[in-house]
């Protein structure tokens, strides 16, 4: 079988090489072409396109990156016409990848779509367009199926795909010691993998160290970035380590993390930790009129109620961010009651594994 498969960013990159080494097994005369980065180029796709072209945040920020889009959907469609796959599977990426179902519906072509567009936060109507454009539909997160059934339509929970990684995780046995770390409660700071979240969570993050005494602090750090994103937090005498952000979680006591993916893995390593998020003002202010769901952090909205506090644009300070990490860092009623929400989570979450379940489905999909 010949699949195009496109991701659009760092996270989407990882679970899209998981999934098509999965389809390996199925099938293994498989190929694989489409829109990804070094993940799923060393798991055997030719890629047409890098997503570092596209890894864009925000509202504003699409807009005034619009030709640049529109540039790489048209040679995208193009591309994909000439290799005429059997499937077209799509990664997260719901912006871009919607046009592309659209486009390859129209054409023909079977679309697979695998981690769902977040049609629950936002203009919940959408969902009618993903169903009529989408044959078969792979879900992430277990609320995801019953919101769908609201439009009609049995999707598929395939297990979250986060949970393979985590158990494919082998911890570095010497990463205390290499990076002189251990004998002083770790902070884990994780402010994004786009240079946009970066530019804007890192200050007020280097801004908490002044206010804590015998702790680490380090920055979960992701080489994607230029070496400047990180100019201040070395200048402040925070160390980044790159590319090690499963050690790093796995021996912190407590965590700052922006809102995103980060969120569910570090509850996944039973971190305490604050969420934050800060965009420019016309995005926020436009995301504030659509979005239509009670939480921000994905552990938040698992569970549908306050597991961890989330600390949004103007309440993301450096005042409020010490009063809750304070309260995480030490034992305690607040850290317990964090820690239990996480096994809720956990429950919820289930154990199957995301990357094979979607492989079959879709292999047998195709093979029917």
């Amino acid at each position: 079988m010949k699949y195009y498969i496109i991701a659009g960013e760092r996270s989407g990159d990882l679970h899209g090489a998981n999934l098509l080494l999965a389809l390996k097994e199925k099938d293994p005369e498989a190929q694989f072409r489409g829109m990804g980065g070094e993940y799923m180029e060393d798991a055997g796709c030719t890629l047409f396109a890098h997503y570092k072209e596209m890894a864009l945040m925000g509202f504003v920020e699409v807009l005034i990156h619009f030709r640049r889009v529109f540039k790489y959907l048209s040679a995208v469609k193009k591309d994909l016409l000439a290799y005429q796959p059997d499937a077209l599977i799509l990664v997260d990426f719901a912006g871009f990848n919607m046009k592309m179902a659209t486009f390859a519906t129209k054409k023909n072509i079977k679309v697979h779509y695998y981690i769902s567009p977040k049609v629950w936060a936002w203009n919940q109507k959408r969902a009618y367009g993903i169903k009529k454009n989408v044959d078969k539909l792979y879900t992430i997160l277990p609320f995801e199926p019953e919101f769908f059934r609201k439009f009609d339509w049995e999707v598929d929970y395939v297990g979250n795909p986060l949970l393979d990684e985590i158990n494919k995780f082998k911890p570095d046995e010497d990463f205390l010691s290499r990076y002189n770390l251990g004998t002083k409660p770790l902070i884990a700071l994780l402010p994004g993998s786009r240079k946009q979240e970066v530019d804007k969570m890192l200050t007020t993050m280097i801004a908490l160290k002044n206010n804590f005494q015998n702790v680490d602090w380090v920055i979960a750090g992701v080489r994607n970035l230029p070496s400047e994103s990180y100019e201040l937090a070395i200048d402040a005498g925070i160390q980044v380590v790159y590319d090690k952000t499963y050690d790093i979680l796995l021996n912190a006591r407590a965590a700052v993390v922006t809102s995103g993916t980060a969120t569910l893995e570090t509850a996944l390593f039973n971190v305490p930790q604050v969420v934050v998020y800060k965009t420019s003002r016309i995005s926020y202010a436009i995301g504030m009129q659509l979005i239509k769901v009670a939480f921000a952090s994905l552990v938040n909205l698992i569970v549908d109620r306050e597991v961890v506090k989330e600390l949004i644009q103007g309440a993301y300070e450096p005042e409020s961010v010490n009063a809750e990490l304070r309260s995480i860092l030490e034992d305690g009623a607040k850290r317990e009651k964090v820690l239990e929400g996480y096994l809720e989570l956990k429950k919820l979450l289930g154990n199957k594994k995301a990357s094979q379940e979607t492989a079959r489905l879709i292999y047998e999909s195709i093979s029917a």
